[in-house]
């Protein structure tokens, strides 16, 4: 009876210690499979944001209507580093010298500070947003741009232009304030806000240093869409309608 009893039990003890040991090892190879997704996922991450797509916020109302103070947007690098940019195209550059003011660096909570650092390593976020512009692009190099002819239109190439997506003060008909006759470099172009008479865009700096133009190695990429807030989601145009008869007159 004793011996049944204790030749019993062992089998038992045995086979619930195998049991712990599977458990622990399952959670083992469940936690390094949790990691390696964890890694490759900040990897691809990374990779996406430093090489094809990255978010940026919108700090001013130098683009409105197109484009709210606060909106985010997605930026596509692979223009121009592989495709041409193109007339109508709303794009992001770097500060072509003396576009912006001095940003004075304010103090961070460190802890706020780290999680906006690993957001911008995998581009969830644009801490560096208020160091870029973004503008339409209106003249390409090669281009003769004007403001404006006796309708208040910009003229690009001898075309006037119909634009939809400028804003202008109320009983005011003129493309912008400022009037110009430039020819776009041939590494270079002419970029202008939507919102006219609130922008600090080409035309704003044709007598500075830069002549109002912008390199195209300065050019981050081109924004393609609203990504935040979710009610403002949209593709943004480029209007090739606007352009179509510049593009032709180009070739």
């Amino acid at each position: 009876m004793t011996n049944n009893t204790v030749d019993g039990a062992l089998p038992r003890r045995h086979d619930e210690s195998r049991h712990a040991a599977k458990k622990t090892a399952g959670w083992k190879l469940f936690l390094r499979d949790l990691l390696v997704i964890v890694v490759a996922a900040i990897f691809i991450s990374f990779m996406i944001k430093t090489f094809l797509v990255r978010s940026f916020y919108i700090p001013s109302s130098s683009m409105e209507n197109t484009l709210q103070i606060d909106d985010r947007i997605l930026v596509n690098q692979l223009e121009p580093a592989i495709f041409p940019v193109d007339h109508g195209d709303v794009v992001v550059f770097t500060d072509p010298g003396g576009w912006l003011p001095a940003i004075s660096q304010e103090p961070q909570n460190w802890f706020v500070g780290a999680v906006d650092g690993v957001l911008a390593f995998v581009g969830l976020s644009a801490p560096d947003s208020s160091n870029h512009l973004i503008k339409r692009v209106i003249g390409l190099p090669g281009d003769t741009v004007e403001c404006c002819n006796e309708f208040g239109q910009l003229i690009v190439n001898g075309i006037p232009l119909e634009e939809p997506y400028i804003k202008l003060p109320d009983a005011v008909t003129k493309a912008t304030e400022n009037d110009f006759s430039v020819t776009v470099p041939d590494d270079s172009i002419w970029v202008m806000g939507d919102n006219r008479y609130n922008s600090a865009d080409s035309s704003f700096h044709k007598d500075d240093p830069t002549g109002g133009f912008v390199k195209m190695d300065s050019v981050v990429g081109r924004a393609f869409l609203i990504s935040w807030p979710t009610d403002r989601w949209s593709v943004l145009d480029n209007y090739p309608t606007t352009f179509q008869r510049v593009t032709q007159n180009a070739e």
